[in-house]
């Protein structure tokens, strides 16, 4: 079975490997995560697990859901995170998944949402240097032409402008295991991960893997 569990980003901290250098590293509490559904080629079209993390109470689902977590056997789960698995012959409904699923020095991917950052300008959002600031200038912090007044008489698609910036949906891909703590439920990567802190994270073993 492929690697996968669905996580929590707690933060970011630093420890020392045997020969004293500083590793960047953030801390994700691994689940556990309960599996709720297995979906396999017959009768879904791909192989596919569907885990659950953190219970709520029931009053906080529908009766539909409520049947889904039932039928699995299963609390009600706040997240539900789907993974694409080439074998899922070796997990059932009602599985329970922890951090020990991976173990040190393993390659994972990481998917989450990154921070919003509201309504942005070309040079936050896009990395654009600003024009003079001097008051006759009339140019500061603009986008900067936007085309002839005759052909083609309009805005190029795909000119970089000011707009949303953020909670966009980014995989961090070949990050390193190096610490997992079953006592406390929780991996340490190194590196960093998309989101804030609390934020939910998506982890399976890399599939662009670098030995």
């Amino acid at each position: 079975m492929n690697k996968a569990i669905i996580g929590r980003k707690v933060g970011m901290t630093q420890i020392f490997d045997e020969k004293g250098n500083v590793i960047p590293v953030t801390v994700i509490e691994a689940g556990p995560c309960n599996v709720v559904q297995i979906k396999t080629v017959e009768t879904d079209g791909y192989d596919a697990v569907q885990l659950g993390y953190g219970e709520i109470k029931e009053h906080k689902v529908n009766k539909p859901e409520m049947g889904h977590f039932k039928k699995a056997g299963v609390g009600v789960q706040k997240h539900l995170r789907e993974f694409r698995l080439t074998d899922v012959n070796s997990v059932k409904p009602g599985d329970v998944i922890k951090a020990d699923v991976f173990s040190e020095g393993d390659s994972v991917d990481i998917q989450g949402t990154t921070k919003g950052h509201g309504f942005q300008g070309v040079i936050k959002r896009h990395g654009q240097s600003r024009g003079p600031m001097g008051h006759g200038s009339m140019y500061h912090r603009r986008p900067g032409s936007m085309g002839s007044t005759s052909t083609p008489g309009r805005v190029f698609k795909g000119k970089k402008l000011p707009g949303h910036m953020g909670v966009e949906t980014v995989t961090i891909q070949n990050l390193r295991i190096v610490k997992v703590d079953l006592d406390k439920n929780v991996i340490l990567v190194k590196g960093s991960v998309p989101g804030n802190k609390g934020s939910i994270l998506k982890i399976n073993n890399s599939v662009k893997a670098i030995n």
